[in-house]
C-alpha cells in the first residue's frame, strides 16, 4: 500500500517532508521519501495534498475501563492489573481514532500511593480484549503523590487509611521496596538451598520486586515540587530510574534534576488551578521542561480532550515557541518513548508499525480534521464512512420509530372498539389526576 503525493510529518530524522510517500508492506513501514516505487499490485492512496502523521499516543488514559479504576481499600494494590478488564466494547475506542489516536497507556486512578498494573492498548476497535493488547509493551504501574492518596480531599470519614500525611506516602513506598528486596532475598536464598519451604508468593511484592529489577517502569500521578524530588531521591537510593510523571505540573520548576535522573514528563498542556495544589502549574510548563532536556509529552486523562490531542500539541508552538514538528512529537514519538515503545510506534520510519493518520490540513491547526487513521496497516476510521454510517443509522432509526407509532394506533384503534364507553371515565379521571401531578408524560 503506497500514501503518495502527501505533507509528511515523520516525528523522525527526516523531519516534515513535502510531496512524498509512505510504503506499507505486511503492516509495516517499509520506505518513506520522495522517490518512493510502489509493486505494481500495491494499493495507492493518492493524498492529494494532505497531510499524514505517526498515530497519536495518549500516554495517560481511562479509556476501555468501565470508570472503576480506584481500588481505594489500602494504599498498596500492585497486584491489580488493567489487563485484566479491557472493555473492546468502550465507544470512547472509536470516537478517539476519530481523532486520531492509535494507542494509549490505560491507567488506574490515582487513590493509592503504589496503585495497580498499567495496560498499553492499539485501538483496534472490534477487536477482542486480548487482542486490543499492545503485545511486548514493557510492564507498567501506576503510583501517586499528592492530596488524592493521603486522603486530604475524601472528606471527614477517611482519615483512618495510613498514609495521611506526604511525609507518611514516601516512608510506605521505602517499605514498600524494602519489603519487595527482602521477599526476593528469600525467595533467591532457598533457590540456592533449597531448604524449608519456598517462600509464599506475594503478588504485590512480585510487582513492586520488577520495579527494582528494572522490568516495571513506575508512572507517577505528580504536582508539587517538593514531592516530586522526594520521590526522585527515594527512587536514586535504590537505583530505580522512573518511567514517567504523569500530570507534572510544577516539573518545570525542577527539570534540571528530572533531566539528570532521566525522568520523561507526561503533562497537561495548560490545565491549572482545578484544585489547590496545581495553582503554580502554567502553560509554559511543557515547553520549559523539553527546553532542559526532558522527554516531555501531553496527555489527556479525559475521554474528550483524548479526541483532539493535536491540538494540545500545538499549544506547545502557542506557549514557548516549540518547533512545529517538535510539538507534534509531544503527542507521537515522545509518549512512545516514555512508553519505551519507540522502536515500534510514534514516528513515520522504515521498520516502525503502520500507525498513520490522514489529516485534512497542517495537524496543528485547530480547522484540520481527521480523514483516516490507520494501524497495523488496516484502516479503523473513515471520516467518509463515518458519514455514510451515520446516514444509514438515522434511516433504521426513523424507520423503526414510525414502526412504534404505527402500531401503537393500531392498538388504540382496536382497543377504542373493544372497550365499553363508560369504562374511559376512571381513565380519563386517571389522566387527569396523573397530569395535575406532573406525571402525564
Amino acid at each position: 500500500m503506497l500514501f503518495r503525493n502527501g505533507t509528511i510529518w515523520t516525528s523522525g530524522d527526516k523531519g516534515i517532508l513535502e510531496n512524498a510517500s509512505v510504503l506499507v508492506v505486511e503492516g509495516r513501514i517499509q520506505a518513506v521519501g520522495a522517490d518512493v516505487a510502489a509493486p505494481a499490485d500495491a494499493v495507492v492512496i493518492d493524498l492529494a495534498g494532505r497531510h499524514l502523521t505517526p498515530g497519536i499516543i495518549d500516554c495517560h488514559s481511562h479509556m476501555a475501563t468501565d470508570g472503576g479504576v480506584n481500588e481505594g481499600t489500602q494504599a498498596i494494590t500492585a497486584e491489580v492489573r488493567i489487563g485484566d478488564f479491557i472493555d473492546s466494547d468502550d465507544v470512547t475506542i472509536y470516537r478517539q481514532l476519530a481523532g486520531g489516536v492509535t494507542a494509549a497507556n490505560i491507567l488506574h486512578g490515582s487513590a493509592n500511593p503504589i496503585g495497580g498494573q498499567n495496560q498499553v492498548i492499539k485501538l483496534r476497535w472490534g477487536c477482542l480484549p486480548e487482542e486490543m493488547k499492545l503485545a511486548g509493551a514493557p510492564q507498567g504501574i501506576k503510583f501517586a503523590l499528592g492530596e488524592n492518596v493521603k486522603q486530604a480531599n475524601w472528606g471527614d470519614e477517611h482519615t483512618t487509611r495510613y498514609p495521611q500525611t506526604r511525609m507518611g506516602v514516601e516512608q510506605i513506598m521505602r517499605d514498600a521496596f524494602e519489603a519487595a528486596r527482602h521477599y526476593r532475598q528469600q525467595q533467591h536464598t532457598w533457590q540456592k538451598t533449597g531448604r524449608g519451604l519456598p517462600p509464599r508468593r506475594d503478588l504485590e511484592l512480585e510487582a513492586i520486586a520488577e520495579i527494582l529489577e528494572g522490568t516495571r517502569w513506575i508512572h507517577c500521578h505528580s504536582y508539587r515540587q517538593d514531592e516530586i524530588l522526594a520521590l526522585l531521591r527515594t527512587l536514586d537510593e535504590f537505583d530505580i530510574t522512573i518511567g514517567s510523571f504523569q500530570h507534572i505540573l510544577e516539573g518545570y520548576k525542577v527539570a534540571d534534576v528530572m533531566a539528570a535522573h532521566g525522568a520523561t514528563g507526561s503533562a497537561f498542556a495548560d490545565w491549572w488551578a482545578y484544585k489547590f495544589e496545581v495553582y503554580d502549574a502554567i502553560p509554559y510548563a511543557g515547553a520549559l521542561m523539553h527546553n532542559a532536556g526532558v522527554v516531555v509529552s501531553f496527555n489527556s486523562d479525559d475521554r474528550e480532550l483524548g479526541r483532539h490531542l493535536n491540538q494540545e500539541a500545538a499549544k506547545a508552538v502557542k506557549y514557548g515557541g516549540v518547533a512545529p514538528h517538535e510539538a507534534l512529537k509531544f503527542v507521537t514519538l515522545n509518549p512512545a518513548k516514555q512508553l519505551r515503545i519507540d522502536d515500534r510506534v510514534g514516528s513515520v520510519e522504515a521498520g516502525k508499525d503502520a500507525d498513520l493518520v490522514v489529516w485534512s490540513g497542517d495537524p496543528l491547526a485547530i480547522t484540520s480534521r481527521v480523514e483516516q487513521t490507520w494501524i497495523d496497516g488496516r484502516r479503523y476510521f473513515d471520516l467518509e464512512e463515518d458519514r455514510e454510517l451515520r446516514r444509514r443509522d438515522a434511516e433504521v432509526r426513523n424507520t423503526l420509530v414510525q414502526k412504534i407509532l404505527g402500531s401503537g394506533e393500531e392498538m388504540a384503534a382496536e382497543g377504542e372498539a373493544n372497550v365499553d364507553e363508560s369504562d374511559l371515565w376512571p381513565r380519563a379521571d386517571l389522566f387527569c389526576h396523573g397530569h395535575d401531578h406532573g406525571h402525564a408524560q
